[in-house]
């Protein structure tokens, strides 16, 4: 609570300068403070085309994320699994990522015109980010992890599920956040450049036009919104990915089953055994005062390999 006042005075601090220097100035053409943004804001917001606008770019800026998240994992892999593929693209991802956003738009312009422009954009600024990130987080996948696997003779999907998706976690996550904010600044920039028809990049060129600073102001706020709940809505289905395990319900579903398992005596189905198998329901081991299992339930089928990790010390 104390953090969210906190942040909630800084903001209503920064708002209080910045329509302070807006009387100061008294000019609206070169400077309009908060209050006139969000009438501005709320006038947009009344108009259907306003709407149009809105769905017509976060479509196009979509787009591009979503073929460049995908096709970036997708190029990754095969780089992380074939050397040569990474050496071969390398150079295709080094022109992409000097070539300044400029370039690429007024390329892009002449190739494929104003309507698909936004989308060839963001595919351009996120691909590399996507692509670079899924590479090094395969990369520090656990090398004693993978020896075990390897030992254990390990199939491909279970390897690739349990060791590699947990290690790519941490960059993948983190290479969306960066990229998410670059390809909806982009995508608008070159909105505006290249002014597609009804779209937010067109409101934003007209406002201009017309130095209609109040309304500059108003559409760059509606990209700031879009932009945070897009972040919020595709970080939150990425996380989702990372935290769901597969077996009644996933991760976070488990963990509250087993609360309410403790307080009722309820607990998952439990899957068909196989004859011969080893079931393990609530098992507790201590050495002393060093737990090593903690109410470990588990099934373990006969013909299976199973193995067991922890750290030096652990008691395994």
């Amino acid at each position: 609570m104390e953090t969210i006042v906190r942040r909630t005075g800084i903001v209503l601090c920064w708002l209080a300068l910045w329509q302070a220097l807006s009387w100061l100035v008294r000019r609206p053409v070169f400077l309009v403070g908060p209050w006139e943004t969000l009438l501005a804001l709320t006038r947009l917001a009344g108009q259907p085309a306003f709407w149009q606008a809105v769905c017509s770019s976060t479509a196009r800026i979509g787009t591009g994320f979503a073929l460049a998240f995908f096709l970036g994992i997708l190029c990754g892999s095969a780089a992380y699994a074939r050397p040569l593929f990474g050496e071969i693209l390398s150079p295709v991802i080094t022109l992409i990522k000097t070539i300044p956003v400029a370039s690429f738009v007024i390329l892009a312009l002449i190739w494929t015109g104003a309507e698909h422009l936004a989308s060839v954009i963001s595919f351009l600024v996120v691909f590399p980010m996507i692509y670079l990130n899924t590479r090094a987080g395969l990369e520090a996948a656990d090398p004693g992890l993978l020896e075990m696997a390897q030992v254990f003779r390990v199939r491909r999907l279970p390897k690739i599920w349990h060791i590699y998706r947990p290690a790519l976690a941490p960059f993948l996550l983190s290479a969306c956040r960066v990229a998410l904010g670059m390809c909806w600044k982009s995508g608008i920039a070159a909105e505006v450049i290249g002014v597609p028809g009804g779209s937010i990049g067109e409101g934003l060129y007209l406002s201009k036009v017309y130095l209609d600073t109040a309304g500059v102001l108003g559409w760059t706020a509606a990209v700031i919104l879009l932009s945070v709940f897009f972040e919020k809505a595709v970080l939150h289905l990425v996380d989702r990915f990372f935290a769901w395990n597969p077996g009644c319900g996933g991760k976070r579903y488990a963990e509250q089953k087993h609360a309410k398992e403790r307080m009722h005596g309820a607990g998952c189905p439990k899957p068909p055994v196989q004859e011969g198998a080893i079931r393990l329901t609530e098992v507790t081991k201590a050495y002393g005062g060093q737990t090593v299992i903690d109410r470990l339930s588990a099934v373990y089928e006969p013909g299976q390999t199973y193995y067991l990790t922890g750290p030096s010390g652990s008691g395994k």
